[in-house]
């Protein structure tokens, strides 16, 4: 076999279908998601971008493709071998979705309670940590989520995905209903966590900062099926009309660097 220097699909899906009653969403996709990167997914709303993550985590169920995970065919798995690979990774759902009636650190603890045999104090300590790992402040630990602002809920959030210290991250719109400095910061910590923890991030955003300052590739879902994969400049050299509207759309204008002037040309305001 030639060799490749391209890190390793840790995530591996091929032929997807996917649908609802008699409407088909996911026709025949292929995927791969490398190890080490942080994946941007992008697509028109309403397309499936949330549809693909939920079938890769068994939340919904296929009609007919493979999807492999760590090399391992989720249809074959066994429930404790499938209890293992989810045991790998986290999830942070776009509204956060923590338990109401717990505090951030409850919220924190309940995958450690429910994967592993630890102390009370062991628990406690765990917890201080992932709150204190997404920038969150050591107080936080004993607020309700209805305490929090919107981005103290997606940091409580992520910092609950992290519980398990995971090798994949699984991110649906992280930055939704943020402020832009918020988003910004967010970018950057998911950005940081990748780099000191090691972390594949597979992120469903509409966000074009995101994808500019935190993405290593993007893929693009379209008709059911990804029609382009690659990095940002590949992207924005891509002639399909969709990602032209949107790499080099109105709002895509105010993001992308304007060209250097030419030496001897004026500069414009």
């Amino acid at each position: 076999m030639p060799e490749t220097n391209e890190p390793e699909a840790i995530i591996r899906v091929r032929d997807l279908v996917v649908g609802f009653r008699d409407r088909t969403i996911l026709k025949g996709l292929n995927l791969d998601i490398r190890r080490g990167e942080i994946l941007g997914f992008v697509g028109p709303s309403g397309q499936g971008k949330s549809v693909l993550t939920r079938t890769i985590l068994g939340l919904v169920a296929k009609r007919s493709g493979t999807i492999e995970v760590f090399g391992q065919d989720m249809d074959g798995l066994t429930i404790a071998e499938r209890r293992g690979v989810e045991q790998r990774w986290g999830v942070l759902f776009q509204q956060g979705a923590l338990f109401s009636a717990l505090t951030v650190k409850q919220n924190i603890q309940m995958p450690m309670r429910e994967h592993l045999n630890l102390s009370e104090r062991l628990l406690d300590e765990f917890a201080r940590l992932k709150i204190e790992m997404v920038g969150l402040k050591p107080d936080a630990a004993d607020k309700l989520p209805s305490e929090l602002s919107g981005g103290m809920i997606k940091r409580a959030a992520l910092a609950r995905s992290l519980a398990l210290d995971p090798e994949i991250l699984f991110l649906d719109e992280p930055t939704s209903g943020l402020d832009p400095i918020g988003a910004g910061e967010f970018d950057e910590l998911v950005a940081t966590l990748k780099q000191t923890l090691g972390l594949t991030v597979f992120m469903v955003t509409h966000d074009l900062d995101s994808l500019y300052t935190a993405c290593d590739r993007i893929a693009a879902l379209g008709d059911g099926q990804i029609i382009a994969a690659g990095t940002i400049d590949e992207m924005l050299a891509h002639d399909h009309p969709w990602l032209r509207s949107y790499f080099h759309g109105k709002r895509a204008r105010a993001i992308v660097p304007p060209a250097p002037a030419q030496i001897g040309e004026p500069a414009h305001a």
